[in-house]
């Protein structure tokens, strides 16, 4: 028998080479002559090999079995499948006696040959994928997760992440305009999964697609054209699906530590011009280069901008509340019982009645919650001041010492109308900023002065007495004008007629 690659070589030049016959080198060798043809047959050691995979006696009768459960895998939730373990656990119940690393070689081996081969795809410029993905930040101290909006251009890996409090219409929205501000143009075809925030039903197994409201908003004021992935088919958009991968490995780790979502998009959106100036693996110019040829491509942007709000119509409650996404939120009293146009941004609520904007909260993601602006409710606190220690709107609301110490005083000086007149002076927060307000406070307690109306005088600007002085420089037609000087003594006459009392 040959002992290496020498004997193989050896062999192969005796007879082909030398013509020494085959029987002689068996004789010498004492190999078998199956082994001869094959050292003839190849330039080096084939290895062993087998026709079809060997399966063990054990298993064998279970390998019909293991194809059915991957089969009914198939359409179950990624993380609803069965692992090579608890095909194990359930064969052993049937009966299986055999080793758990048999079961899974068989597995895998099963599974491997299912594998969906994929047909690289060109990028042409001008086209943009779209996804979220979500991962942890902590805010303020707090560790929560967020989920983040990617827009990807598969021809020059440039890319824009921003994160928000969840996936709904508006921060869709929010997220397509600020890519679209970064990127300087809209990509002209862009690729999406069947989120419902973009699909509401689809149709048969085909690409058609019943699409919301919201997002034939957003199309028709870019006008770009859009491209649905068939039903568990993200590979169909491969290039964001990696860039989310991408961002969480390397933009949130570590976990951003950040005192608020705006902060963490600054980052964000700078870590994002960074990385324009990176090279692909094949390409010889930088990111940044290639999406020149991007911008090229691109649909300009609209002259006017698309305003990322959810628009509700509503009416304001006895309470002067408007809810919005199972939220309430105040608004001035005066509009109570009135229709009110709410607008949802993904940062803020406005709300308008008529057009106007009458209120503006900072929005609220949680559930249930209310949203108190306590100068709405100052009108109608002067008209009941006894509510002034119960009102809930007031509450939460934290004032500078010096309002306790005038409200204490008013109270005292005047029984029964303190209370009225101190909310006068809550009232002037209507018009003038609370800082602005305080000062007034503090320099009306110096004087005494312990009135709304002597407060507000301290809210006015006082002139320097150096410019109340009549200047006759821009007033030529009055340098001619001559004013006598009074005759003091005609004051006497009127002595003399009322007498000297």
């Amino acid at each position: 028998m040959y002992r290496d690659m020498e004997d193989w070589t050896k062999i192969r030049q005796q007879i082909l080479v030398e013509g020494v016959s085959k029987r002689q080198v068996l004789r010498e060798t004492r190999m078998h002559w199956k082994t001869l043809e094959k050292v003839l047959a190849h330039s080096e050691p084939p290895g062993y090999r087998q026709n079809k995979p060997r399966i063990s006696k054990r298993v064998g009768p279970y390998v019909e079995r293991m194809r059915q459960i991957l089969a009914e895998d198939a359409g179950m939730p990624r993380k609803q499948r069965h692992t090579a373990k608890r095909v194990y656990q359930r064969l052993r119940e049937e009966g299986y006696a055999g080793s758990y690393v048999t079961i899974w070689r068989v597995v895998a081996d099963l599974r491997s040959r299912n594998q969906e081969v994929f047909m690289p795809l060109v990028h042409r410029p001008g086209e943009a994928q779209v996804d979220f993905g979500h991962a942890l930040v902590k805010v303020k101290g707090v560790l929560r997760k967020v989920v983040f909006f990617v827009m990807a251009l598969p021809h020059s890996d440039a890319f824009l992440v921003q994160a928000f409090e969840r996936e709904c219409t508006e921060t869709f929205w929010e997220g397509h305009v600020r890519a679209f501000v970064f990127f300087g143009g809209v990509a002209y075809r862009i690729t999406y999964d069947n989120s419902r925030v973009a699909v509401l039903q689809i149709v048969g197994g085909t690409r058609e697609r019943k699409l919301t409201t919201g997002f034939l908003q957003l199309q028709s004021h870019y006008l770009f054209k859009h491209h649905f992935c068939l039903v568990r088919r993200a590979n169909e958009k491969g290039v964001v699906e990696g860039v989310v991968k991408f961002t969480r490995l390397n933009f949130f780790v570590p976990v951003p530590q950040v005192e608020s979502l705006e902060e963490l998009n600054r980052r964000l959106e700078q870590q994002c011009r960074e990385d324009l100036q990176r090279k692909l693996r094949g390409k010889t110019l930088t990111k940044g280069q290639l999406l020149e040829e991007d911008r090229a491509a691109f649909l300009p942007l609209p002259v006017t901008a698309f305003e990322a709000s959810r628009k509700v119509s509503t009416t304001a409650t006895s309470l002067s509340l408007v809810r919005f996404d199972q939220n309430d939120y105040s608004v001035p009293v005066a509009y109570a019982h009135h229709p009110i146009v709410v607008k949802g941004f993904c940062n803020e609520i406005v709300l308008n009645y008529l057009g106007a904007e009458i209120a503006r909260h900072k929005r609220i993601w949680e559930k249930e919650q209310v949203c108190f602006e306590p100068l709405h409710y100052l009108a109608l606190l002067e008209r009941k001041p006894g509510a002034l220690d119960y009102a809930r709107p007031l509450e939460e609301w934290k004032l500078p010492e010096c309002f306790g110490i005038l409200r204490r005083r008013m109270e005292n000086q005047r029984q029964g109308e303190g209370t009225r007149e101190y909310i006068r002076v809550l009232r002037l927060l209507e018009k003038h900023p609370m800082g602005k307000l305080r000062k007034a406070i503090d320099d009306g307690l110096q004087v005494g002065a312990l009135t709304c109306d002597a407060i507000a005088q301290f809210l006015f600007p006082r002139d320097d007495w150096r410019h109340t002085l009549f200047i006759l420089d821009d007033h030529p037609h009055l340098r001619h004008v001559r004013v006598a000087m009074p005759d003091v003594s005609v004051y006497q006459t009127l002595l003399a007629a009322g007498g000297a009392q």
